[in-house]
């Protein structure tokens, strides 16, 4: 069974008729990168935000689409866009954020018991500096 990843790859290949070249050439990334991620079983890890970059210009899709598609395919769940103040507009998200908090549910109980006091910490240091 495909990962959300190649179906993605897959179902846009044969929706506009272009091959792991076309992708490439679009996206500035090497074609070797787009059939890896096209006919991988397996994520094993993100790929890097340039690479993301260049496939989601590469699809002609948003950028928040792909990442999110390839963070589904190394198992990690991306949260959607937090909202704004009163439930407002959505604000813009940060990746580093999303994948943070994606990765912290992969730890065990005592594991995100010790990252959370290693952010109380850095927040405790960060307003006494202030």
């Amino acid at each position: 069974m495909a990962n959300a990843l190649q179906q993605l790859i897959r179902e846009r290949l044969d929706r506009k008729g272009w091959s792991y070249g076309d992708v490439a050439r679009r996206g500035g990334i090497p074609r070797s990168t787009v059939h890896h991620l096209a006919t991988s079983d397996r994520v094993v890890r993100m790929p890097q935000p340039t690479t993301l970059e260049g496939l989601a210009k590469g699809l002609e899709l948003p950028l928040d689409i792909v990442r999110r598609t390839a963070a589904e395919a190394c198992g990690i769940h991306v949260y959607g866009p937090a909202t704004g103040a009163g439930g407002g507009a959505p604000r813009p998200t940060d990746p580093d954020v999303d994948l943070l908090i994606a990765s912290v549910q992969q730890l065990s109980a005592d594991d995100r018991r010790h990252v959370a006091a290693l952010v109380e910490s850095l927040l405790d240091r960060s307003a006494r500096e202030k």
